[in-house]
């Protein structure tokens, strides 16, 4: 394998296709953006050496608090050709947490923020007004890790999940993420998680031509998808419900293009799964199951799926087991506690910074809880924090919250256990639902399709959205907020 550092490789890219659009940055009511590969390679020199400049050296953090924008992918390519560690972060971020994490990290500089408001730091407010002094060709430097993501988990505290892979690539190997060549990849998703960040960026290296919503659209997502005919689809669950939910007419667009939807980031409900394989063909449906601190990860085709419905698929990268919490390792069928390991004799995929892996004998898991059929197929229940134990019952809430999306006027939700004298915990519902829907048809459709002990028996009717436009939540800060309040009495 010979690899080419992720600088020379989008210099690569312009020299051969000059004129061809690298990126377009679509949506939010504004006009489109087009930038060629000559642009962005060109412009991403000029901040690069800007950045040079300024101090940053091979290896330094360099944060970006940028919206989905051209901005954000010159400076992305920018940090990288400075032979940085690319550290995004949502522009949305109370000050407070940005600093946080800026600390964590230990930038060196600070895309997105004003001067002052990380004392002691370089900040670039704004990459447009960025210029170098000279007009020299920046260093080809490849850092040691290229990217580093921000989690939560479900504390809240953050931590960040750093690539042990350096800013280089293989341009004759088949892309990873299944990813097409010289093609067009569509991605709704906010840059600042991992797959949206990682697919944009190594799209461009690959030669595509990638189409970035400044903010998740459904119906937009559609339209999309007859006007740029892309190959490559990056959805998670609840942009797939949100498409779900849109009216007929709005679907009624040619989707023979996709030739890969590839969705993860969340559990998918399986009626959800059989209805984009009965649109898309299961030919063309993907899902991969690994968060970005795990050292392996699943992927499953939809056939697969169709044979085994609710896995997640076999071990891609690394192997799994399950076990008890004794760590002993349960048969197939039996639920525990996911475990993955990297392939023999390679180190794990990321390290973490400021929190403590769960590992044992080299076996390292993220408080996923699930099980193993007798092909070795993993099936999700969900996550060990998240678990309710109600009345001595287990309740998964991903199963809950499937249950409860089957409904057409629920737009999301979220299930978690709140205290309870007399049951330990009991299980309540926060729901984005229309206008009109209440909470007795709620009752009603839940308790259809699931036993007494799973139901809600308090719910809250919200009028915002739940998750963010990755389909990401923070359980553990719903709990607190309606405890404190003492809200979700029983009904």
């Amino acid at each position: 394998m010979v690899t080419t550092s992720m600088g020379s490789l989008l210099r690569r890219q312009a020299e051969e296709r000059p004129d061809d659009p690298a990126l377009t940055v679509t949506g939010g009511g504004a006009d489109d953006e087009v930038v060629t590969f000559a642009e962005l390679h060109r412009r991403s020199d000029e901040v690069a050496l800007a950045l040079v400049e300024r101090g940053v050296e091979v290896g330094d953090m360099v944060t970006i608090a940028l919206p989905n924008s051209v901005e954000f992918i010159v400076a992305a390519f920018a940090g990288i050709k400075a032979g940085a560690t690319v550290q995004p972060v949502s522009h949305r971020l109370p000050l407070a947490e940005r600093r946080g994490i800026v600390d964590l990290a230990d930038s060196r500089l600070v895309i997105g923020a004003t001067p002052g408001d990380h004392p002691g730091r370089e900040c670039i407010e704004d990459v447009a007004e960025v210029h170098p002094t000279s007009s020299a060709t920046p260093p080809d430097r490849v850092s040691p890790t290229w990217k580093a993501t921000t989690s939560g988990g479900s504390t809240g505290r953050p931590k960040l999940i750093v690539t042990t892979t350096p800013g280089a690539i293989d341009p004759e190997a088949k892309p990873d993420y299944l990813l097409p060549k010289d093609d067009t990849v569509l991605i709704p998703g906010p840059l600042f998680h991992t797959a949206p960040f990682t697919m944009s960026l190594l799209g461009i290296l690959h030669g595509n031509h990638v189409v970035l919503q400044r903010r998740f659209d459904a119906a937009e997502v559609v339209a999309l998808i007859g006007r740029h005919r892309p190959r490559f689809l990056l959805l998670v669950p609840t942009m797939m419900h949100r498409i779900w939910r849109l009216d007929e007419t709005h679907r009624d667009v040619d989707v023979s293009c996709i030739q890969t939807m590839f969705h993860m980031a969340a559990a998918c409900p399986e009626w959800l799964k059989r209805w984009w394989i009965d649109w898309l063909g299961a030919d063309r449906v993907f899902e991969l199951y690994g968060a970005s601190d795990s050292p392996g990860n699943t992927i499953i085709t939809g056939p697969e799926w169709l044979a085994h419905p609710g896995s997640v698929g076999r071990a891609n990268l690394g192997a799994i087991k399950i076990t008890d919490e004794a760590g002993a390792e349960l048969p197939p069928g039996e639920i525990g506690e996911i475990w993955m390991a990297p392939p023999p004799g390679t180190p794990s995929r990321a390290r973490v910074v400021g929190g403590d892996a769960r590992e044992r004998d080299g076996w390292t898991s993220v408080g996923d809880l699930g099980y193993l059929d007798d092909d070795g197929y993993l099936f999700i229940a969900d996550r060990r924090t998240d678990l309710i134990l109600t009345g001595g019952e287990n309740v998964y809430p991903a199963e809950v919250e499937a249950a409860l999306e089957q409904h057409p006027g629920v737009r999301s939700c979220l299930v978690v256990g709140l205290p309870d004298d007399d049951l330990g915990q009991r299980v309540h519902a926060v729901v984005e639902a229309d206008p009109g829907v209440t909470e007795d048809d709620l009752r009603r459709h839940i308790e259809s399709l699931l036993v007494r002990y799973k139901t809600p028996r308090t719910y809250e009717l919200v009028a915002g959205p739940l998750r963010d436009d990755a389909g990401k939540a923070r359980k553990s800060a719903v709990v607190a907020r309606i405890v404190a309040a003492g809200a979700g009495s029983d009904g």
